[in-house]
């Protein structure tokens, strides 16, 4: 996997790694296909994990322990909507809006995370470069893949709060492609968070036949 790590190629002086490359890639389909609501959308993740993993390990034991937790929730992912699947007409799930509760939970998970993987990167500085803000990320994509698995159309507004510290985060760590592909994903997570939210705002509740139109 080491082969994973070589230059792929240079893109405005940006020297563009296979291995940030590939998954890169992999999860912007992987968002894609969140966008269509599509069950294939965590196989993706999961895969774009393993190749991250794969690059990662044996030198870069933070970046890669971070892609074993983004593997496990990918999994937990395709076992909710595996639960869901024919929701609604189209035979996909349905989006919904999180309750106050639960948008009380994530953001308080989101914060008390953020500072606890924080510090931990601080008492090991290996594991990270930029502590606070590679925290953010971290702790932000998490809580995105769970409020995705649930369905919440909340997922969107995580992500583009990842994606605000994760461009130029990305760029001045020389992960060039990772920043190009963040903004690509930006425009994906504006046209999901559309979709979505028409959706749920629709009803799908069955007409009783007989019922007064």
């Amino acid at each position: 996997m080491n082969g994973l790590n070589t230059e792929a190629f240079t893109l405005l002086d940006q020297h563009i790694l296979w291995s940030d490359m590939i998954g890169n890639i992999l999860g912007l389909v992987a968002l894609a296909l969140g966008w269509r609501r599509s069950i294939w959308s965590w196989p993706v993740q999961f895969l774009s994990g393993l190749v991250l993993f794969g690059a990662f390990f044996g030198h870069l034991t933070g970046s890669a322990g971070k892609q074993v937790v983004v593997m496990a929730v990918a999994g937990y992912g395709w076992w909710q909507w595996n639960r869901r699947q024919g929701e609604s007409a189209d035979g996909h799930i349905t989006p919904r809006f999180a309750s106050w509760r639960e948008r009380g939970a994530m953001i308080g998970a989101a914060a008390v995370g953020t500072v606890a993987v924080a510090l931990l990167f601080k008492a090991y500085p290996t594991l990270s470069w930029d502590p606070w803000p590679d925290a953010y990320i971290f702790v932000g994509t998490i809580v995105a893949m769970y409020a995705q698995a649930r369905g919440m159309v909340e997922f969107w507004f995580a992500w583009l709060l990842v994606d605000l510290v994760g461009v130029p985060l990305n760029f001045a760590n020389g992960y060039a492609f990772s920043g190009f592909v963040y903004v690509i994903y930006g425009a994906l997570v504006l046209w999901g968070m559309r979709d979505w939210w028409l959706r749920s705002r629709k009803d799908t509740r069955p007409v009783l036949e007989g019922a007064p139109a």
